[in-house]
């Protein structure tokens, strides 16, 4: 509890952060690597929620429960006088929970849309181009990417290609909504880079939270059967999606990227494709092929490669 009350407690007011110790850093890859395994298992839950509920009304119902899951934390930081910001801070925090929120809903309503013609190897496959449009899109926000993050970015590319794409590729109109959703989860992923270290990181989350689950309701309301019976068939999927992958995972990463570059973080999210597939194969029987398993090694490497290449340099200039 400690370790998300006490992460934004300076940002909120608005004080410079210190440059990123190691150990700092350390921390916020483990962090988001543990943001990466929730999201993958949270795809099993996924599927068997969308069995119940269209797609709209799963995220809208877990977005919420993720939202309210964060109360308590924040009321604790309340009661302990952190959340103290000035009107002026206030603003900023709607600013950056709205705009983030905006961007979250419509990462998963395009990629949704696109599902519905493309199959789930090529939406899973163009979702994780991400990991490369974050160093791309950096470019125009002045953030350079090192070579090792490049290097990296493409072998995560490759493994996510190997991993996901099973049969021939086909570019069909459900494809290009999904390469759409990719340039929102870029964009996301940069966007909490930029803010998570100006404002409260829990109220951060818990906005965007809200906002991405109102619109996502108000969508299914609007288009979408939605009854009580199927709400509580898929109880036990909406319960896990809401406070892990929602509640804790959406937060873990904006606790991460307070210390963690936008490029390196897009590497390591992306392992949730690697992740996704092991739960299937330990959850419900889903089999790994020699080919998902190469592609999750690649993956894999690519993150080491992307945090391992700096510290290389850095020992080759000393030596």
């Amino acid at each position: 509890m400690d370790l998300l009350c006490n992460a934004g407690k300076s940002a909120y007011n608005h004080k410079p952060m210190h440059p990123p110790s190691s150990s700092r850093t350390l921390l916020a890859n483990g962090i988001l690597l543990l943001t990466a395994c929730i999201w993958g298992f949270a795809f099993v839950a996924q599927r068997v929620g969308m069995d119940h509920l269209g797609p709209f009304a799963f995220n809208g119902i877990r977005f919420l429960l993720g939202a309210a899951s964060l109360l308590p934390l924040i009321q604790y930081n309340r009661s302990r006088g952190r959340l103290t910001g000035t009107p002026a801070d206030r603003m900023a925090l709607l600013k950056a929970g709205g705009g983030i929120g905006l961007m979250l809903f419509a990462g998963a309503s395009l990629q949704q849309i696109g599902m519905v013609t493309t199959t789930a190897g090529n939406a899973g496959f163009l979702t994780g181009l991400y990991v490369i449009l974050v160093p791309v899109i950096g470019l125009f926000w002045g953030q350079r990417t090192g070579m090792g993050a490049w290097t990296g970015a493409v072998l995560a590319v490759a493994g996510m290609w190997l991993l996901s794409v099973q049969a021939g590729f086909h570019i069909v109109s459900g494809d290009l909504w999904v390469m759409a959703s990719a340039v929102c989860w870029a964009g996301h992923v940069l966007l909490v880079g930029h803010l998570a270290q100006k404002v409260d990181v829990l109220m951060l989350s818990c906005l965007q939270f809200v906002v991405c689950g109102v619109l996502s309701l108000t969508t299914a309301f609007l288009f979408e059967d939605v009854t009580m019976q199927a709400v509580q068939a898929a109880a036990i999927p909406i319960l896990y999606g809401g406070i892990m992958s929602v509640g804790v995972a959406y937060t873990l990463q904006v606790v991460g990227q307070q210390w963690a570059k936008a490029s390196h973080a897009a590497i390591i999210l992306s392992l949730e494709g690697a992740f996704a597939a092991l739960g299937g194969w330990l959850l419900i029987g889903e089999t790994l092929t020699l080919r998902q398993l190469l592609g999750c090694a690649l993956m894999l490497a690519g993150m080491l490669v992307s945090q391992c290449w700096p510290a290389c340099q850095k020992k080759a200039v000393v030596e």
